[in-house]
């Protein structure tokens, strides 16, 4: 007999469950909070609309450069351009889901019970995720990221980040967008671990 269905605060629905048991306890089965969620369906292979992915990144996704020391690198500092989704493991498949209509990235544990779809590749930032969202825009102010992200992701296209002007112009940008990392200026050409 089902008693007494609660939301208990953890993001799943408690069900109090009372049956024949010989000890005289209330059982509980745990069940997902969203057990069948159902996301608008288009044709093609992962089940997901264009429209509908546009709006979950507006939600969810991430815009991202990165800029971290590497002495094997011209400059001492790797740019890194990545586009990233997080969601708790119990919509892993989501992400699954989202790989599939991109055609690229990769599905893995971020921290605790959290994983990401990270797509980091140049080739593919390039020839899929900048076209994908300059033909279907996002409509918050994560567009103005994005905007500031397909610009370096054509300068690193072009080499621009492996000349000085062109890695202090993707350091400014990288401070402006969503995280605010601190700016890099590189003020001469030579990197001292490297001679070049």
């Amino acid at each position: 007999m089902l008693v007494c269905p609660a939301n208990c605060g953890t993001g799943q629905q408690k069900f109090n469950l009372q049956g024949d048991n010989p000890q005289g306890r209330r059982k509980i089965m745990t069940l997902p909070q969203r057990p069948n969620a159902e996301y608008p369906v288009n044709p093609n292979s992962s089940g997901l609309s264009k429209d509908w992915v546009v709006g979950f990144v507006d939600g969810e996704g991430c815009f991202h450069v990165a800029i971290n020391k590497n002495p094997q690198t011209k400059f001492g500092y790797q740019i890194i351009p990545e586009f990233v989704l997080v969601q708790h493991k119990r919509d892993i498949n989501l992400l699954y889901r989202l790989r599939t209509f991109f055609g690229c990235g990769v599905v893995r544990k971020n921290k605790e019970e959290r994983y990401c779809l990270r797509i980091i590749k140049l080739e593919n930032l390039l020839n899929v995720v900048v076209p994908f969202f300059e033909m279907h825009p996002l409509k918050s102010k994560k567009n103005v990221d994005f905007k500031k992200f397909a610009y370096v992701v054509k300068l690193m296209s072009e080499g621009k980040h492996l000349t000085l002007e062109g890695f202090n112009e993707i350091s400014k940008m990288a401070s402006e967008m969503n995280r605010k990392v601190d700016r890099i200026k590189i003020e001469s050409t030579p990197c001292k671990n490297t001679g070049i």
